[in-house]
């Protein structure tokens, strides 16, 4: 049986900024916000006065101060690539208890733009903590970044379960085909990027190392992205031209913060969190019809698909390498090319949000988020977001109207 909470809310737009990816001339992050912003507030025909619920990762303060809003809810949420999931659930929460009606969820990254800007422009402090737990105890055992943390996690999944990386490499293959599929998406073709297009499992594993046994093709992108959408009261949803797309359910959930404290490499916190969401939403993974799943590197999408309960443990990959993932498969993934293909700011969860939004309300081939292929049949979508160091995940349900 639903929760109280299913449905209470719907999404009713979701944009981008107008430049992604690597832009030619630098971006800050507060831009690839308001482009978002503004566009998503064209094409769903809120007035930007109208939002009374701000919610962004450590942003929304000064994106509510850039607006000219006062609004009557104020979230800053930010653990990492799933907080804009759980800024959904957070709206979902605050529009059921009649605290705002129109929500604005917000991101913008310069993870590119960044380099030639010198780290200007983020909107964050830089440099690290010294006495940081992570600094005193992780560094000696090699857990440094994130690269290291996500191959100590494979290289256990590979003890435990015999799997290969060659495996793992199938998710990379297959979210490629997608994004040969999205013209936005950096690796579209041989003319958004040098290395763009169809890849194999042997382009994968011949990729240059990182952090053994994950090679480039097996790590997510590093861009600038710009994404917001717009959650209403079901009353508001039902007035708007735009279709709208229901939150049926809603979970989160946290693990550990530092990666010596993980108990499982193999599991993390989405197995709580997706069953959090499949509980309100009175639905379970063999009522999906889609997902979006998280891919800062190939073994994150590969896990949590198994903590999701779309495939038995040990065998996540399988939905890649058996073509059910795949353009034309019965269980399509990140179709618009994921993190590895597609676009990966640093932290992806919005990018989850926005092609959610776009398959669910059949708005996917519209000359800019998608070529013939893309656009599939699915009314049901669970998407996942992984923050950390596969430490945090906020887990949505959603379907079309």
């Amino acid at each position: 049986m639903p929760g109280e909470l299913s449905r209470a809310a719907a999404i009713v737009g979701a944009a981008e900024a107008n430049e992604i990816g690597y832009p030619k001339t630098p971006k800050t992050a507060l831009q690839l916000h308001m482009e978002a912003i503004k566009n998503v507030s064209n094409q769903t025909g809120i007035p930007i006065s109208r939002i009374n619920g701000v919610f962004g990762a450590g942003w929304s303060s000064q994106i509510a101060e850039h607006l000219g809003l006062h609004p009557d809810y104020i979230d800053t949420t930010a653990v990492g690539g799933c907080s804009f999931e759980m800024h959904v659930h957070h709206a979902l929460a605050a529009i059921h208890a009649g605290i705002i009606d129109v929500a604005l969820v917000t991101h913008g990254e310069n993870g590119y733009s960044q380099r030639a800007t010198g780290g200007r422009g983020t909107g964050r402090a830089r440099g690290g903590d010294p006495w940081d737990p992570g600094s005193l105890y992780s560094n000696p055992y090699g857990v440094t970044g994130a690269p290291s943390n996500y191959s100590h996690a494979l290289t256990r999944h590979m003890h435990r379960y015999g799997t290969t990386p060659e495996d793992f490499a199938e998710i990379a293959v297959v979210t490629r085909q997608w994004a040969t599929l999205n013209p936005r998406a950096v690796m579209h073709s041989k003319e958004t990027h040098p290395e763009g297009g169809p890849i194999t499992v042997e382009t994968v594993q011949k990729s240059r190392i990182i952090s053994w046994p994950l090679t480039l093709l097996h790590v997510c992108l590093v861009t600038d992205y710009g994404g917001a959408i717009l959650i209403t009261s079901p009353e508001i949803a039902k007035s708007l031209p735009t279709k709208p797309v229901w939150i049926a359910g809603a979970g989160e959930n946290m693990s550990h913060s530092n990666m010596l404290e993980m108990g499982d490499f193999t599991a993390t916190s989405a197995a709580a969190s997706a069953a959090t969401a499949y509980r309100m939403a009175g639905m379970g993974p063999e009522d999906m019809e889609m997902a979006m799943i998280y891919d800062s590197f190939t073994v994150t999408a590969g896990i949590t698909a198994e903590m999701l309960g779309l495939a038995p443990k040990g065998e996540g990959f399988t939905l890649w390498k058996s073509g059910k993932a795949a353009p034309g498969g019965s269980f399509p993934i990140n179709t618009n090319g994921g993190g590895l293909s597609f676009n990966h700011s640093g932290m992806y969860g919005m990018q989850l949000l926005v092609e959610a939004y776009r398959q669910l309300s059949g708005t996917a081939e519209d000359g800019v988020n998608g070529i013939a292929g893309k656009q599939t049949k699915a009314r049901s979508c669970v998407v996942n977001g992984t923050g950390g160091s596969l430490s945090t995940t906020g887990t949505l349900v959603l379907v079309a109207d």
